[in-house]
């Protein structure tokens, strides 16, 4: 059987820090204050998920390998460029509520559910035209025909991270959403929007900056994406 293809999309990049998180740290004695960005999370996430999803038949591809920044359109359009068959961004929450925690996985869809669009705002927010690129998301058929597998192979990937993050990490299940995220629109595929957790929150910020919880979380991530891609390029018996 043939292996099918993954673009894993590292969200932000270059310019853009994405959301920020401050880590103290002790040097002799004294506390020093860093900044973490979530450009920097998301690309080291991405590439444990890629070594993972690479160990299978599949294979994974990564719009960026290091810090550049890259616009929406020139992330979906290399989804086409590769010809992938499911697309998935990953990113780091923040909240101007520093108690704001746990993970969740969106799925695409053009719901008007007006609870997600604050989160859809902030990914959203580099986007040129943003009214033109709007009406003609709502209006394209591809969001409808795209929808179902895209929750398919979102309850994949959140129903493997689930039992590991609330058990043995303690993280709050935010659940599996519908989302309407110009990258994942454009992509043009099964595609969904990963969010690890709150670099805003003091606890979950110093759990998502260790290397450990990073290859536990990638791991976790590519089993959904193993189990829902093997599904799909089994061979036909008829």
């Amino acid at each position: 059987t043939q292996g099918m293809k993954v673009l894993l999309d590292p969200g932000h990049g270059g310019e853009d820090c994405g959301a920020k998180g401050k880590i103290w740290y002790k040097v002799k004695k004294r506390k020093k204050l860093s900044i973490l960005c979530e450009k920097e999370v998301a690309l080291k996430i991405a590439k444990l998920i890629k070594k993972y999803i690479d160990k299978s038949k599949h294979s994974a591809y990564l719009t960026r390998i290091s810090d550049k920044t890259l616009t929406l359109e020139k992330r979906s359009k290399m989804a086409d460029k590769i010809k992938a068959d499911i697309f998935v961004s990953i990113h780091l929450n923040a909240s101007e509520a520093s108690s704001s925690h746990g993970f969740e996985t969106y799925y695409l869809d053009n719901h008007k559910e007006a609870a997600i669009h604050k989160i859809e705002k902030v990914e959203n927010q580099d986007v040129t035209g943003e009214n033109k690129v709007i009406n003609t998301i709502l209006a394209d058929l591809v969001v409808q025909r795209v929808a179902p597998r895209s929750k398919e192979l979102g309850s994949f990937v959140h129903n493997s991270l689930t039992p590991t993050l609330s058990k043995r990490y303690k993280l709050t299940d935010r659940g599996l959403k519908p989302g309407l995220f110009y990258v994942l629109a454009l992509s043009k595929r099964p595609s969904i929007l990963l969010e690890a957790g709150f670099l805003t929150n003091s606890k979950e910020i110093k759990l998502l900056n260790d290397p450990w919880f990073q290859r536990v979380y990638a791991k976790k991530v590519a089993r959904g994406i193993v189990q829902y891609l093997d599904k799909y390029s089994q061979p036909s018996l008829f």
